[in-house]
Formats: structure tokens, sequence, C-alpha cells
């Protein structure tokens, strides 16, 4: 998120820098015929099941992301304060619409510059947030992360699919591992055999998602100087999250990701395409909705990074993510109301998503795990949850319950905090 506040100069060397070494980390994948999808390809009638027999050679390994994109704190156009002092003169403007975003980089954390086709124009991805008739806001860093995360976790699920195998994963409160049973794939087609390791990733980079969600509210940083608790639980992050999973198993299945330049050209089209789908609306429109739901689930008076300057969260994690609409009756009665009437004209339809724990009979949670250890760093953020549940580390399987911790810790701590607003302003507590 600070990255965005660098000055233009500091911006353009450090885009320099690190564009100059951005070919170091290309990746990509061969699939070797089998005898097996030899013999149907030479067939008269080819076995359409059989000719998915392939093996896959990488060349080199594609690597799992190291670090998340800068995301977009949820408002427009917040103050912002670097330690106690405030940066005069300065708001942070998150918001685009959707003919601005940018082709798709993988791993781009900060700075990309990637084309959009194989002859198209370069430019950078352009992250930001936006909102759509049928998906709430949407958080395209969010979004591009899982994606990414998605495809890494394939092309090491794949070649070893039905086989134990555990997967380290880059530390944020602590280590992070994948673990993986074995399990038996003998009854299942070449097809189904990468249809079950695709679900199986894009399961497992959306639950990297949530615990991502749960290391920002007990303190975890990218950048030391800056909490991240304001970013914790935002109302946006799971649903967009679990929207590049869901674009990440259709290109995996599609075979549109076997090199980092064929992944990154079809992830910007399908990213496009998915938020026209959903409906965006334009950027002025945006923009002006974020007004509406100012005071409401935001809080344009806090600075950034002030924890309550969010003040809508979003604690019900799990496969089923339902996206926030701005009410009608809540835009009505504000006087932005003419600029986004036209949103409302007709009933807006929510597009609720899922990712489903069971494909061709493998039940996905009972043989594939993300098992998380909290380092002694952060163990005092966790002294309002019971021991029993954390202390020797836990799983997706225990990330609902501490959310809920997380949520009935965030009420006390909003009470507080708006009952010393009330004392530094007597008009508002003589008001209430």
């Amino acid at each position: 998120m600070m990255s965005r506040i660098f000055s233009h100069g500091a911006v353009g060397a450090m885009a320099i820098f690190v564009l100059s070494g951005c070919g170091s980390s290309d990746w990509q994948v061969r699939a070797l015929p089998s005898d097996v999808a030899i013999g149907a390809a030479l067939d008269n009638e080819p076995d359409i099941n059989l000719l998915h027999a392939i093996e896959l050679q990488e060349l080199p390994l594609v690597q799992i992301p190291k670090a998340v994109r800068p995301c977009c704190a949820f408002g427009n156009a917040q103050k912002v304060t670097i330690g106690p002092v405030p940066v005069p003169f300065f708001r942070y403007a998150n918001t685009l619409a959707v003919d601005s975003v940018g082709p798709h980089a993988y791993e781009a954390g900060t700075f990309s510059y990637q084309k959009d086709a194989p002859n198209g124009s370069r430019g950078t991805e352009n992250n930001g947030q936006m909102y759509t008739l049928q998906g709430g806001f949407i958080d395209l860093a969010h979004v591009r992360d899982t994606a990414d995360n998605a495809i890494a976790l394939f092309y090491r699920i794949y070649p070893k699919l039905g086989e134990l195998q555990t997967i380290k994963l880059p530390d944020e409160i602590g280590p992070r591992t994948i673990e993986l049973g074995e399990f038996d794939i003998s009854s299942l087609t070449a097809r189904q055999r990468w249809e079950v390791a695709a679900a199986i990733s894009v399961r497992l980079a959306y639950f990297m998602a949530e615990a991502h969600e749960i290391a920002q509210w007990h303190g975890y940083r990218s950048w030391a100087p800056w909490s991240e608790t304001v970013s914790a639980y935002s109302p946006e992050d799971l649903y967009s999250n679990m929207l590049g999973a869901k674009i990440a198993l259709a290109l995996i299945n599609n075979n549109l990701a076997m090199n980092k330049e064929l992944y990154n050209q079809h992830m910007t089209q399908w990213l496009s395409a998915t938020l026209n789908w959903l409906q965006p609306v334009s950027i002025k429109q945006t923009n002006a909705l974020f007004d509406v739901i100012d005071g409401h689930w935001w809080d344009s008076q806090q600075p950034l990074p002030s924890k309550f300057m969010l003040l809508k969260r979003h604690y019900k994690l799990g496969d089923q993510q339902s996206p926030y609409l701005v009410p009608k009756a809540m835009a009505q009665s504000h006087s932005k109301w003419s600029e986004v009437e036209e949103i409302f004209e007709s009933p807006q339809q929510a597009h609720h998503l899922s990712l489903s724990n069971v494909t061709h009979g493998i039940d996905i949670d009972a043989i594939a795990k993300q098992r998380l250890i909290v380092s002694d760093k952060f163990r005092d953020s966790f002294k309002h949850i019971p021991a029993d549940l954390w202390q020797d580390g836990f799983t997706q399987a225990d990330f609902y319950q501490i959310s809920q911790y997380n949520q009935a810790q965030d009420e006390v701590e909003l009470r507080q905090h708006q009952q010393r607003d009330d004392v530094n302003d007597p008009v508002t507590a003589q008001e209430k």
C-alpha cells in the first residue's frame, strides 16, 4: 500500500531497477506425452481421455509468489499519516474504471510492465478498486494474487497427485506449509486427475488468502513501518480472492497457463471479461458510492493506516462468498444520489461464489491442509483466543472460529475508539 505514496521520482527510479530484472523469473511447463497418449493419438478413433495422459516437465519450477501486491484500503481519497505525522495535501486515490485495468503480470509485486496480447502494447497492472452491480466492490490486487498462487500450486500438486507432499509457503505470522495426504487416483482418468489437481490448487490458494486476512489482523506487515490492520477482513477482500481462484480454475482446465507469457495474456483477457460480466460502473460512480457509505462502512475522517478507518468488516470466512452491495435506501438519502441513481434503476443482483470441496469423489479438505504456526513475535496478539485453538498451530478448519474471536475483539476496540472520539469532540458526544 505504501508503495503508492512514494514521490514520482522514487517510483520511477525503483521501477527502472525492478524492470531491469523482470526477465529472471520466467517459467514454462512442457507437456510430455506418455506411451498411452501416443498410442491414443495414433489410433484411428483417438480416445480423448487417453490423450490427456501427459507428464509435466517444468523448466524451471514455477515459483510461489513471495510477496502480495499492494492492496487498496477500502474507501477513496483517504488521508494518510506516516507515524504520527499527517501527509499534507495528499489523498490516497485507489479507484479505477474497467477500461483502465492493465495487463496481468505473474508475481508483479509493486511494479509490472507487461503486454496485454502477443502483438499488444505494454502497460502496468493499474490495480485498484471498482464497483460492480453483481459483485459489489472488487479489489484487483486480491483477484490477481490468488490466481497467481493457484497456478504455482497446481504445478507442484499435479506431478505428485495422490502422493504425500509438503509445500513450503512464505512466512507471515510464522511458518506456513501445505500438507497433502496420500490418496488413491487409480480410478481417475488422466483428464480427471488434471481437474482434481486444479480444484485442490485453487481451493488452497483461496485459503492462503484467508490466512492473509488473519495475519494482517494479528500484526503481520509486509512493510514494517506500516500497519495493515486497516485492511484485515475488509468487506471486498475474500470475494475478490475467490474471483481470482475461479478465473485460475478456468485457465488451468483450458490449458491456458503453460508458460508465464501465455498465462499473463490469458489472465488479462479473462479478468477484463469477468469484470465486464459483473457489470462495472464508472470511476465517478464508484467514488460516489464510496461517499455514500462514508461513515457507515468506512470513515474518511480517520487517516491511513488507522485501524478504524474501516468500519465494516467481513468475518464470514469459508468456501461460499457473497458480495456486499450498497443499499438503495442508503444511496437515496445521500447528496450524491443524482450521480448513482441510474445504478439502482433495476434491482441489483448479487452473484454468489463458491469453491467445491469435493471433485470426482475426492474430499479435498480431507487430504489437503494449510498449516500455520504462530511465531513468538505474534503470540500476544492471540491472547483473546483459547490457546488450544492455535498454540500448536492451526489449519483452514480453524480459520472461521479464529475470525469470530477477532470479530468480538474488534467490537470491543471499536466501542473504545468511538468513546475516545466522543471525549475529544464534546459536540458529537452531546448529539449522542
